[in-house]
């Protein structure tokens, strides 16, 4: 028996619409969960204050101080590499077999477990080169760690500009790198900045990576060279120690709201951005 397309239609329309308030749902959960029992630990005294007695007393200031400075290192180091890396594969190159073998490697290193890239930081930045369990080390391992993600994001987001603004670019007399900085990449920022928003949720909710390099001290990092503990260090440790389940708790809802202040203020302006821009 045939079905009749509009029924076929609305069949379709139902299950996905199922899907997505399913997906809506787990994370409305997730949610609600963390800030239930999170939101009654938050105070001005558990975000200025650093963590005591191994994190039973005290806040989580130098946890927040590790996790921006990682974050930092992090994006200081992929953006460039992991643009650049795009720019080349899509505006300087032509499709051949190093530029398959680029991107497989790229996409390769994008399933590579968190905790393989914790022991390739240990031993090249912790070992090799004496960087120490260290804020420097950390960030390093979290960089190579999302720019796949800041590569493949990006590549697609140049692709995406038409063919027709590079030949328009062209005909006026510009050069190519004039048509990238000037045309490409400007109609590119929104893609970009989304690889970009993935690569600080990533970095931001890393543990695996962060523990074997940036070691997990909990006093305030001074330097780069400081070993200190990341936010979501600190949680899985007094989670899976069952130190203090309320701290835990606590310091995954400042974790929540981080990335999604995060989140809002980069959408708003890349909102603001493509309002100017049309």
């Amino acid at each position: 028996m045939r079905i009749k397309p509009r029924i076929e239609q609305k069949i379709a329309q139902s299950v996905l619409m199922f899907f997505t308030f399913i997906a809506v749902l787990v994370l409305v959960f997730i949610l609600a969960v963390i800030l239930k029992n999170g939101l009654p630990q938050l105070s001005l005294e558990f975000l200025s204050r650093n963590p005591a007695d191994m994190g039973r007393e005290g806040g989580i200031l130098s946890t927040i101080v590790a996790t921006i400075y990682l974050t930092i290192i992090a994006l200081l180091v992929a953006t460039p590499l992991g643009v650049g890396t795009a720019i080349y594969l899509t505006e300087y190159t032509v499709e051949n077999r190093i530029t398959r073998i680029i991107r497989f490697g790229a996409e390769c290193l994008a399933g590579i477990p968190s905790i393989i890239f914790g022991l390739f930081g240990f031993i090249l930045f912790v070992n090799r080169l004496k960087f120490g369990w260290s804020i420097l080390s950390g960030g390093l391992t979290l960089a190579f760690m999302v720019l796949p993600t800041i590569i493949r994001t990006s590549e697609e987001a140049i692709k995406a500009v038409p063919a027709s603004y590079r030949l328009v670019s062209f005909s006026l007399g510009s050069t190519r790198w004039q048509t990238v900085t000037k045309v490409v990449l400007p109609s590119a920022i929104p893609g970009i900045i989304t690889g970009i928003i993935l690569s600080i949720g990533r970095s931001i909710g890393e543990t695996a990576a962060v523990i074997f390099t940036a070691g997990s001290a909990l006093r305030m990092p001074t330097s780069l060279f400081s070993s200190s503990r990341s936010m979501a260090v600190h949680f899985y440790i007094l989670a899976r120690e069952g130190i203090s389940m309320s701290k835990a708790y606590g310091t995954a809802a400042v974790l929540v709201i981080a990335i999604l202040i995060v989140n809002l203020i980069t959408y708003y302006l890349m909102e603001r951005y493509i309002k100017h821009r049309s």
